[in-house]
């Protein structure tokens, strides 16, 4: 293996040899659907909250940026560098939990299906989940992920309390109301703000679900919008076909009825799947098509005629709530008002079937096919007591709409429709007072001032809360400015956040079995000439503050004193004293 670069060995060198610094080279990180690579310069996998500390210590005075990676779900370039990346997945154990209560404290990168395994066997199951379970727990707090019911809010809807290290390397205790603001930026902090490192959460009794799914005709589930489509069953989600004019919705609640497993289909099975997959290749080809594909393939898994159509399932709720994501794909995925979902869907399928005086969509439809199904799905925090987000993308007002105009790249080639459709969705959602969600591809002509207008104070409280746990820009990168940095922070040469990261260059990666994937380089300015590590005075504010308190996961220190000064480390949770650092 490459040796370390000199400054990083010395700097490890000065720090604890008893905590593990467990970093390897060569790595290439990619995301979920392989949208984007990148090649850090370290790949970091901390076993402890002190290795953690450790870590963020040592990236401090080397001047590099740490990205905190899960399950790569995002399928933007959230998490591309070429600086050390962060992987939590041996960082995963459950820390505490009671039976009578519910109340669990985990590490932050379980991911949920370990979660799901571990509460199973206390009786306890999250009360609520998205369409997955493979991201790690931190990963769905950061990103706003949410499930499909007006019974219920973000995923984050259910979190206590939350441990999270800053870039001074302390481990900060932060809840309702212990240091709320930090606790508000770190619902949703994209990354941000420091490194989660446990989570308090709020777990239920298992319980199963009954499931029916039927196909029924797009003007019929219009008909249905206001009267009972979205309130009939405690989970509630649609699949819209957009050329078919047709919809599969899909209901459950809870019940005590015996497990049935659902029948099989047609896509769900190795034959179905490898047809619709090439099928979908054909179509980057000969785009036509597309209209007869979604007339076959789903004619095939849900019939051809609405009404027909039945298919039900009782399944244990963790698993029920779940749904098969096929193949790699981008997703643009936005927040509107409920009320306004059936103007938003007539307007869309008005424009994908060519009517553009309905659609009033100011972009031309003409030459386009796309996939389907676009998902439609709900949540309701409007009256939720627990804190909010300060950067929720849902209606404060009330029920939310998200659409999901999914996308997929068959065979990670991407489809040649995607700019063009992704224009004029985009378009109409803010039409519609809409905000994207964050983790997903929303347009890269979407930038600070555009995020101002919809979030307002809320943004400028989350940069406050962001500025004041990281002043040097440690958890910063290129997406942060390209979308949430005002313009005098963005600027190519600004010093103000002198450890983000840059992007340098993107182009297709042009490996084998890669596709149409792009690969992402950063700017390595710790490399430049002229660059300055461990800089005195005021780029190193840190250095020259008195040690803080012995750091502890559970600290109840105030959030505006340990943001400054330097934080020591806890003692080392191997209980043999080796070192197994990989170097």
């Amino acid at each position: 293996m490459d040796s370390l670069d000199p400054q990083v060995s010395y700097e490890l060198s000065k720090l604890d040899p008893d905590v593990p610094f467990r970093a390897t080279k060569a790595h290439l990180h990619h995301t979920w659907a392989k949208t984007f690579y990148s090649q850090p310069e370290l790949y970091i996998q901390p076993e402890s909250v002190a290795e953690i500390q450790k870590v963020v210590n040592l990236a401090r005075k080397c001047r590099r940026r740490l990205v905190t990676v899960g399950s790569g779900h995002s399928p933007s370039d959230l998490t591309c560098t070429s600086s050390w990346i962060v992987n939590l997945d041996n960082f995963r154990r459950i820390l505490s939990f009671s039976r009578e209560t519910g109340v669990v404290t985990v590490e932050s990168g379980i991911r949920l299906w370990q979660l799901g395994d571990e509460l199973e066997k206390c009786g306890l199951m999250l009360p609520n989940l998205g369409s997955i379970d493979s991201q790690s727990i931190a990963g769905v707090i950061s990103t706003g992920t949410h499930g499909s019911s007006l019974r219920f809010g973000l995923l984050s809807d259910s979190v206590q309390a939350l441990s999270i290290a800053l870039a001074n390397g302390q481990v900060v205790r932060c809840s309702k109301t212990n240091n709320p603001s930090l606790f508000r930026a770190a619902l949703l902090s994209l990354g941000a703000l420091g490194i989660i490192t446990e989570i308090t959460i709020q777990a239920v009794p298992t319980f199963n679900i009954a499931w029916k799914q039927t196909l029924k005709s797009l003007p019929q589930v219009l008909e249905e919008w206001d009267s009972g489509l979205w309130t009939s069953s405690e989970y509630v989600r649609v699949w819209w076909l957009p050329y078919l004019k047709r919809a599969v919705v899909w209901r459950a609640d809870k019940t005590d009825l015996p497990l049935r497993k659902p029948r099989s289909t047609f896509y769900g099975g190795r034959l179905g799947n490898a047809i619709y997959h090439n099928l979908l290749y054909l179509s980057n080809y000969f785009p036509r098509i597309l209209p007869w594909i979604e007339w076959f393939i789903f004619g095939m898994q849900y019939g051809f005629k609405p009404g027909k159509y039945v298919a039900e399932a009782v399944e244990p709720g963790r698993t029920g709530l779940l749904m098969n994501c096929l193949y790699s794909q981008f997703v643009n995925e936005w927040a509107i008002p409920l009320e306004k979902g059936p103007q938003a869907i007539s307007r869309l399928s008005a424009w994908l079937n060519g009517d553009a005086k309905a659609a009033n969509i100011p972009f031309s439809h003409k030459g386009l096919w796309v996939h389907c199904p676009i998902e439609v799905r709900v949540s309701d925090t409007s009256k939720s007591e627990t804190p909010r987000p300060y950067l929720e993308q849902t209606n404060k007002t009330g029920p939310t709409l998200y659409l999901n105009a999914t996308l997929y790249r068959p065979h990670l080639r991407d489809p040649p429709c995607t700019a063009r459709y992704y224009e004029a969705f985009e378009w109409l959602m803010r039409d519609l007072g809409g905000r994207p969600h964050w983790a997903k591809n929303f347009g890269e002509n979407l930038g600070p001032a555009d995020f101002q207008e919809m979030y307002g104070a809320d943004l400028n409280e989350w940069l406050r809360v962001r500025n004041e746990a990281d002043p040097h820009g440690m958890f910063l990168g290129e997406w942060h400015r390209r979308t949430l940095l005002p313009a005098q922070h963005a600027v190519s040469n600004s010093s103000e956040f002198p450890l983000a990261e840059r992007e340098k260059s993107r182009r297709k990666i042009g490996k084998w079995g890669s596709g149409d994937g792009v690969e992402w380089v950063g700017d390595k300015s710790w490399s430049h000439p002229n660059a300055q590590l461990d800089k005195p005075g005021e780029g190193e504010k840190f250095e020259a503050a008195s040690p803080s308190p012995l750091a502890t996961a559970t600290s109840e220190e105030s959030f505006d004193y340990l943001a400054h000064g330097e934080a020591s480390i806890m003692g080392s949770s191997n209980p043999s004293g080796q070192d197994s650092s990989n170097f």
